[in-house]
């Protein structure tokens, strides 16, 4: 079942049952294979081989067969790998591989969304209603009291899909399609979280809705869009929304899942991504996620009132210091200052990439969700701080 893990976290992970169709793998503790460097000068030793003992961990403690690093600043750049792309072949991780990144999506749509703003072509401010007429309606939920701004920032009070979706659905049938309206209107048969701006809780379903009003402005579909405003001008070659397409194309690890401690992984690699759509559905590397990162926030996407607009957040409520703006958080580093980023999770995979305002960025990959417990995150989060840092 596709769900969030955490508050803020990403997003779209489908916990897996123990009965699901697929292939039944052992478990395994995968060792390191080393960092395979890129151009540009060393990094500096402590930095580097902390990071490097941190995707140790992720691929033997915590369990996930492979894990990717790519960091880079204005000089140089790095990938460093560990463990396995594959659990049978033994296959180790390649540097280009691509991931389904989950709610990384959520930044890519809401630049396109920002995009559109400033172009005029949408309001921020104006109803949901205004645009998709009639869609948002239904237990307490309205269109004309939410606005496109509190959905993007999480406060529309819309619930989440994932809340209501069986585990049952996508486990007979990972293949299916999910049309967006039917998700849409399977969250929208239960009443809202909170009166919309009143509070703040991950959800979704309000990012499915950006993904129709994407393509109801354009008049294209949200891949086209997608490609025609940021993958193509920024040479985002490992970057796609593959639609109904279960196949991830070009160098990729295999996606498992360990549904419980100590239990085999599932080979989940192949799955129908219309189960994320416009809040999760991506696939994309380590270097685009950066690439994209460093010219989000580098002024080459949005213009500086939309960009400021991006990073205007609101606290989330958590101990850590997180906020969210439009489409994108940030968090406190450990020696200070603050970084711009997002969290993912999809069946088989978690993503979590970084960014700062001096050309620093950090993305972190793994070929494993869920895993058994929260370390995974909390070493992956680990990682991009001690990359930023």
């Amino acid at each position: 079942m596709l769900k969030h893990k955490r508050a803020l976290g990403g997003a779209l992970t489908l916990v897996v049952a123990m009965g699901m169709a697929g292939s039944v793998l052992p478990a395994t503790a995968a060792a390191a294979t080393g960092a395979q460097s890129t151009v540009g000068k060393p990094a500096r030793h402590t930095d580097e081989a902390r990071l490097r003992a941190l995707l140790h961990q992720l691929t033997t403690v915590d369990g996930a067969p492979g894990a990717l690093a790519e960091v880079r600043d204005r000089h140089r750049s790095r990938v460093l790998t560990s463990g396995v792309a594959d659990i049978e072949s033994r296959t180790p991780v390649h540097r280009d591989s691509r991931f389904r990144i989950g709610s990384m999506t959520k930044t890519f749509t809401a630049t396109m969304m920002l995009q559109l703003a400033g172009e005029r072509r949408i309001d921020l401010d104006a109803p949901v209603e205004r645009y998709l007429p009639g869609v948002v309606r239904g237990h307490g939920n309205h269109g004309r009291k939410i606005t496109i701004r509190q959905m993007l920032q999480h406060t529309s009070g819309l619930p989440d899909f994932l809340a209501y979706l069986k585990p049952q659905d996508v486990v007979r049938d990972p293949m299916a399609h999910h049309d967006p309206r039917d998700l849409v209107k399977l969250a929208l048969a239960h009443p809202p979280t909170f009166k919309p701006g009143t509070d703040w809780k991950y959800s979704n379903t309000g990012y499915l809705l950006a993904g129709m009003i994407i393509e109801k402005v354009t008049g294209r579909s949200y891949g086209e869009e997608l490609q025609r405003r940021i993958v193509k001008p920024l040479h985002l070659h490992g970057t796609s929304f593959p639609g109904d397409d279960p196949a991830i194309p070009g160098p990729h690890p295999r996606g498992y899942a360990q549904p419980g401690p100590n239990a085999p992984l599932l080979d989940v690699t192949a799955v129908n991504p219309t189960v994320g759509g416009a809040a999760g559905g991506i696939i994309s590397s380590g270097t685009d996620i950066n690439r994209f990162m460093g010219a989000l926030l580098g002024g080459k996407l949005l213009r500086p009132t939309q960009l400021k607009q991006m990073m205007t957040t609101r606290p989330t409520g958590g101990s850590d210091g997180r906020a969210y703006g439009l489409g994108l958080e940030s968090k406190p580093l450990p020696g200070g200052g603050r970084y711009w980023g997002h969290t993912g999770d999809f069946l088989g995979y978690e993503t979590a990439a970084g960014a700062t305002f001096d050309g620093r960025q950090a993305t972190v990959m793994v070929n494993l969700g869920p895993g058994a417990s929260d370390a995974q995150s909390d070493d992956i989060q680990a990682a991009i701080e001690t990359a930023l840092s």
